[in-house]
């Protein structure tokens, strides 16, 4: 199934959108969190009427599981250049996710200044890389994984068959099964799509539940293969950070990303 279809739906009332968790998009049965923002996203897209997602941030409420799920969505203000909107996506008549999403009209325009201090990750030919594919044995890698493919970079792929570097960083490749070019919605995907980066450290090798995921988009027309880098800087409090970053593979700033998640505990 592609991934337009996964994450693709209908509007059925005025305003309100329903839609499904589709099996295999997920780690241990529960939906993956990029995957489902998509889908949130998606409809809200629909309700923006053409205009181009600029940032989303959801918040996730109750882990979600494949089956039915509808979603309001209210409009909060429409303007001349952009859009803000706001849904909530219930599965089970529980509340799974919470998102604010801004869109610009597509004439918006930013200007032409540009100042980047980064640049892409430096990553072996995909053909070098290690592709993440679903694990038959154990929970790593995910289901997920075999819905995209996930090409990490060799020395960060360690933690896939318990070597750990220490250093709290994955890089690779991201593209869409099935021919499908990559668009905003799939940067989204792509933001929540790798294992985290504090796998290659010696915290619990575990689920790490996302508390929120933030993604700006920086260019709504990434071309080729993407190349992405997550990293985390603190772990404190019960919590983590992971910040990333999406270029695509002529070397565009595609997306950057943010997320706040739980730590993994060591079982008592």
């Amino acid at each position: 199934m592609s991934f337009a279809k996964a994450s693709g739906v209908v509007l059925r009332s005025e305003s309100t959108y329903t839609g499904v968790i589709q099996q295999g998009w997920d780690f241990a049965g529960v939906a993956n969190g990029g995957y489902l923002l998509t889908v949130a996203a998606r409809a809200m897209a629909q309700e923006a009427s053409g205009r181009d997602l600029v940032s989303i941030t959801g918040y996730y409420t109750n882990p979600a599981r494949s089956g039915p799920v509808t979603i309001p969505v209210k409009t909060v203000r429409a303007g001349t250049g952009f859009s803000t909107l706001r849904a909530t996506m219930i599965g089970n008549d529980k509340p799974i996710l919470t998102a604010t999403a801004a869109f610009s009209s597509p004439t918006q325009t930013l200007g032409d200044n540009q100042i980047v201090h980064g640049a892409p990750p430096e990553l072996p030919p995909p053909e070098e890389c290690v592709r993440a594919v679903p694990s038959t044995t154990g929970p790593f890698p995910p289901p997920f994984t075999g819905k995209c493919q996930l090409l990490i970079h060799p020395d960060d792929a360690r933690s896939l068959s318990g070597q750990r570097t220490g250093i709290a960083s994955v890089r690779g490749w991201f593209r869409l099964l099935e021919g499908e070019a990559p668009d905003p919605l799939a940067v989204v995907l792509a933001a929540d799509a790798f294992p985290p980066a504090v796998f290659n450290t010696n915290l619990p090798l575990r689920w790490v539940p996302t508390v929120e995921l933030t993604v700006h988009i920086r260019d709504p027309q990434p071309r080729g293969w993407l190349k992405c880098q997550y990293t985390t800087r603190f772990v404190t409090g019960g919590m983590l950070e992971e910040d990333g970053e999406i270029w695509d593979e002529y070397g565009n700033l595609v997306a950057q990303s943010r997320q706040l998640a739980l730590v993994p505990r060591k079982k008592h």
